[in-house]
């Protein structure tokens, strides 16, 4: 009988949607979670019946049967979180951004080289119903040459915790940015990115950051261009994230969090008196894919309600988060682990994502000086 793994999940605020598909992923066995707020812990640990609690992480890292961790926690200690449990042994999953300094981007590579584990960056973006369309797309070449990608995300960031007081749009830009580079499995080698808009006084103090908003240009490693705009206060837009594929056959646009896509294909002209090529747009409702997943965690690529007998008003909504991508994520990771192979994102595919970012608004307090994106293959 092939081996189990077991799964400790760290963070239960947005962390709470992923032990429910750990508990039944048929290679997993054991899930435990950890929370530093007490109650919450126990709240959660109760509704779905974990036996295994922790408050502090490092008494998780202690623990020899747990196999794997899975980081969900405030983006200023992702790497020092990934970095202590690469160094335990166990493998490593963290949520976006990998880090905010190119700095400790290596040093979790360092870290993952030296304990021989997996680590992935779990990104949602990668892994939603609208870009497994795309992929697919690409992959039957239906796009031709692509000549240009675009990427947005726009969220409004006040009364959030602390720590995202100010914090520069295009260090959490990896929504936006890796649907661009993965689509054409490629990195950006440079970039030129300017700030825009004004900041609350009190907000620039934390990240020394002056814009609410940044656009960057990137020069990809296959020649092609990609341009991102990332906002995180004082614009008046709803959230939503969106990416844009330019093809020289097909072009695929999701301009609208919850609308359809976009398909629009380019035809030759077929009269002599046509000036230019025939277009044709359709709307496309992008389709779930659960046939990538196993049976018993199919059901969370959407929305359900899982009950609470004893107290219908604790029933919660569970499945479907960040349009579907939850359970491939974890699927990956944890196929990944018990194939002994490297996870798709692996730390240097995590590492080109999220290193665009960091180069970019570099650029933008440099009023858009060109910034070299650091390779991290070697």
């Amino acid at each position: 009988m092939k081996k189990k793994i077991n799964v400790a999940v760290v963070g239960l605020r947005f962390g709470g949607a992923f032990p429910p598909i750990y508990l039944k992923h048929p290679d997993v066995g054991r899930v435990a979670v950890c929370d530093s707020n007490p109650a919450l812990l126990k709240d959660y640990a109760s509704k779905y019946g974990i036996a295994e609690t922790f408050t502090d992480v490092k008494a998780l890292l202690r623990s020899p049967d747990l196999d794997a961790v899975h980081i969900l926690t405030g983006i200023p200690n992702h790497a020092e979180l990934s970095i202590a449990v690469l160094e335990a042994g166990k493998h490593c999953a963290c949520t976006v951004p990998m880090a905010t300094s190119i700095a400790d981007i290596k040093a979790i590579i360092a870290a993952k080289k030296k304990s021989g584990r997996n680590y992935m960056m779990m990104e949602t973006a990668v892994y939603t119903y609208q870009f497994l369309l795309a992929m697919e797309m690409q992959a039957a070449g239906e796009f031709g040459r692509i000549q240009l990608l675009r990427g947005a995300h726009y969220q409004d960031m006040e009364n959030w915790p602390p720590y995202w007081m100010g914090l520069p749009p295009m260090w959490y830009a990896t929504h936006a940015v890796s649907p661009l580079l993965a689509i054409e499995n490629t990195r950006a080698t440079k970039v030129h990115c300017f700030g825009s808009g004004i900041m609350r006084e009190e907000l620039r103090s934390q990240y020394v950051n002056p814009y609410p908003t940044e656009t960057a240009i990137f020069r990809l490693s296959n020649g092609t261009a990609a341009e991102v705009t990332r906002t995180l206060f004082h614009t008046a837009r709803s959230y939503f994230e969106s990416f844009n594929i330019y093809g020289e056959k097909k072009s695929l646009e999701w301009l609208m969090e919850h609308d359809p896509l976009v398909v629009t294909e380019l035809k030759p002209a077929t009269a002599r008196s046509h000036l230019g090529s025939d277009l044709h747009a359709e709307i496309v409702e992008p389709r779930d894919r659960p046939d990538l997943l196993p049976e018993e965690i199919r059901e969370f690529t959407r929305i359900k309600v899982i009950p609470d007998p004893k107290n219908p008003h604790q029933s919660v909504k569970q499945g479907g988060g960040h349009h579907g991508s939850h359970p491939h994520l974890i699927h990956e990771f944890v196929r990944s682990i018990v194939e002994g192979r490297k996870p798709w994102i692996d730390e240097v595919t995590a590492a080109n994502w999220t290193a665009a970012g960091i180069s970019a608004h570099e650029s933008a307090m440099q009023d858009g000086r060109e910034v070299a994106v650091p390779d991290f293959e070697d």
